[in-house]
């Protein structure tokens, strides 16, 4: 069994004498103690690893071929007693035709033999002088060291006891095809694709194989361990570079130093549980391809516990880590957002839109995306009307950044006071207006949102929510006050993510008086202002002291929709990415809190207006998340106290 789903891979590059046998083994195996020294389950070494790629008619001499044998036995020797599986290449005879194969080895014995299927034999390869294409081999076992052992491209090694726990193997050429074998192998089950290369360099060619590595990893939904030989091949006209990649679902975590002369073992955690329970959340992916009917080799199930994980967790796994990429993927959620709202208006033929301004993070995003729709449909700014609608709980800070936002953005800027509304209503329904319980809340939210519908309706106009995903989360709205508008340009993107936004937008985009404005709505405490402010008339009622800090809600929530994780797994990687900000209790109570208030707020998530799905994480009940409104959360909570 693994804890949690994560194993751990390698890729190998080992120093490389070319033909020399001897050497080249005791450099493997000096790379089997390291990865078996550090819990790797499973580590791909390169193309012709014990032999040496470039030996060139040298392969026709029965003395290599049958040393690269012996080496053979050695290395399976050397894994005797431990359950860690190693991948090494190496020529071999079968029925008097020699193969470029890839052996399998497991505690002892070696487990599968996957022959190249693809030979290249253009520019500077000439494969087929030497070699059989394994796709021509009929045969489905081999003899080797007295035992039949499983011969084939279509096989699907599977941990006995772990069903996610799967690789297949497919041999450098094999993946630059339109169709590699690996994808025949994901579909019939591989979770961990595996590839032995030795692909020379060239100008650009890294950049091709990072590229391949990456949409294979992705387009197959799978880990993939590809490494290549390391400089020592480098001979005639050829250098060799030693690249070595462990990507998972698109995504490069890892990749070696090339040029390096010296062996390097790269290492990496990939989520196998997670990319399993991925595949079978996508229709198209889930039955296995008739045309490549996989066969399985079970090898001899591992129980590995990783004391710590060697991948990163991200704290804001909504925000990416890299700039550059941050800086793009913020501009196409304003493309997105921008371009969902300009197509309602065009469709319903409404000119104006209708905005709730409280100058805090969520309104203010939601004007910027409106006063951006604007500008791209050719209206006036001064077709948005803005209103802002002091309460019982406004602070001069926000109030003063609301009205001086909407002034720096040139919209139709109106000014309601719903105190005096409130009252008359507390008064209507017999409420104690010194009573701050959940009606004088409430209150206050659902008559904003009556003030926005009717101006709407007076002026032939749309409501534009304000609310986003964190909020739909945890349910924190008013049924049918903010909860409520005509078109929710928010509903798709995360609280952490909005801030961000807006920080984003001041620093890019904004200038001058607006950038500062921007700045100080940022830096505001998050808080709905429905309760009076304190003595300094400061804001009392702060979100995040009340339901719990919205970076570890929305890691929760990234973690649970996006990755399918348990509470056990979502608390584990929590520990890990905050584990110098929040203590395990603290994560706790609120991941407690994250999942009653998930799953008692669902009726509300029920009716939510329509609004563009942004990222992969979506609520909408008519698209990515339907979940019954009375669903219990007994189990969930219940793994919870048992970590």
């Amino acid at each position: 069994m693994i804890k949690y789903g994560f194993v751990r891979v390698g890729a190998a590059v080992p120093e490389v004498k070319v033909a020399d046998t001897e050497f080249n083994t005791q450099k493997i195996i000096e790379i089997m103690d390291k990865a078996i020294e550090n819990d790797v389950y499973l580590t791909v070494f390169p193309e012709l690893c014990i032999t040496g790629y470039t030996c060139g008619d040298l392969f026709q001499q029965p003395l290599l071929l049958d040393m690269a044998l012996k080496s053979l036995k050695k290395i399976a020797d050397k894994s005797s007693g431990c359950k860690n599986v190693f991948i090494v290449g190496l020529p071999l005879m079968i029925n008097q035709q020699l193969y470029n194969c890839a052996a399998v080895v497991q505690n002892g014995k070696v487990r599968g033999i996957v022959p190249k299927q693809y030979l290249p034999n253009y520019n500077e390869f000439y494969e087929k002088r030497w070699f059989s294409e394994g796709r021509n081999l009929s045969d489905d076992y081999v003899n080797i060291f007295g035992h039949d052992v499983p011969c084939g491209n279509n096989l699907i090694f599977q941990d006995e006891l772990t069903g996610e726990l799967s690789f297949g193997v497919e041999i450098c050429e094999d993946l630059w095809m339109p169709v590699p074998p690996s994808s025949f192998q994901a579909k019939n089950g591989a979770v961990i694709l595996c590839n032995l290369s030795a692909s020379n360099e060239v100008i650009g060619k890294n950049e091709y194989r990072r590229m391949l590595v990456k949409s294979q990893s992705g387009r197959c939904i799978a880990a993939y361990v590809y490494t290549s030989s390391g400089v020592g091949e480098s001979t005639t006209d050829l250098v060799f570079g030693g690249q070595a990649l462990i990507a998972e679902n698109g995504t490069i975590l890892i990749e070696s130093r090339r040029f390096a002369r010296e062996s390097q073992l790269i290492m990496q955690d990939v989520d196998v549980k997670r990319l399993y329970y991925e595949r079978a959340n996508i229709s198209s992916f889930s039955e296995p391809d008739p045309t490549v009917a996989g066969r399985r080799v079970v090898l001899e199930p591992v129980s590995f516990e990783l004391k710590e994980l060697l991948r990163k967790i991200d704290k804001h796994p909504f925000i990416p880590a890299d700039s550059t990429e941050c800086n793009e993927r913020c501009s196409e959620i304003f493309s997105i957002q921008t371009a969902g709202l300009a197509k309602r208006l065009t469709h319903t033929g409404l000119k104006k839109m209708v905005v709730g301004i409280s100058g805090g993070l969520d309104s203010t995003l939601a004007l910027l995306v409106a006063c951006q729709t604007a500008d791209m449909l050719n209206l006036p700014r001064k077709n948005i009307i803005a209103v802002t609608m002091p309460g019982f709980g406004t602070t001069g800070r926000t109030y003063e950044n609301a009205v001086n936002l909407m002034k720096s953005m040139d919209v139709d800027l109106r000014e309601i006071d719903i105190k005096a509304a409130c009252l008359q209503h507390f008064h209507d329904i017999g409420h104690d207006p010194d009573v701050y319980d959940v009606t004088y809340e409430n209150v206050q939210a659902r008559e904003r949102t009556q003030i926005l519908m009717d101006i709407a309706n007076r002026e032939g106009g749309l409501v534009v929510g304000t609310g986003d995903l964190s909020e739909l989360a945890l349910g924190w709205s008013t049924y049918n006050g903010d909860h409520m508008s005509m078109y929710a340009v928010n509903c798709g993107v995360p609280k952490t993510l909005v801030k961000y936004l807006v920080t984003w937008y001041s620093e890019n985009i904004a200038t001058g008086k607006t950038a500062s404005i921007l700045k100080s709505i940022a830096d505001t405490p998050i808080s709905p202002e429905l309760m009076p402010p304190n003595e300094n008339g400061e804001i009392e009622q702060k979100t995040e002291d009340i339901i719990g800090p919205y970076e570890l809600h929305d890691f929760f929530l990234y973690y649970m929709i996006r990755h399918r994780a348990d509470p056990g797994k979502i608390l584990y990687l929590a520990r890990i990415a905050f584990k110098d900000q929040y203590d395990e209790k603290i994560i706790k109570k609120w991941l407690k809190v994250f999942y009653r208030r998930f799953f008692s707020q669902q009726f509300k998530r029920s009716c939510i207006p329509d609004g563009p799905k942004v990222g992969t994480v979506s609520l909408s009940p008519r698209g990515d998340w339907r979940m019954p409104s009375d669903a219990s959360a007994a189990l969930w909570l219940s793994e919870l106290e048992d970590e």
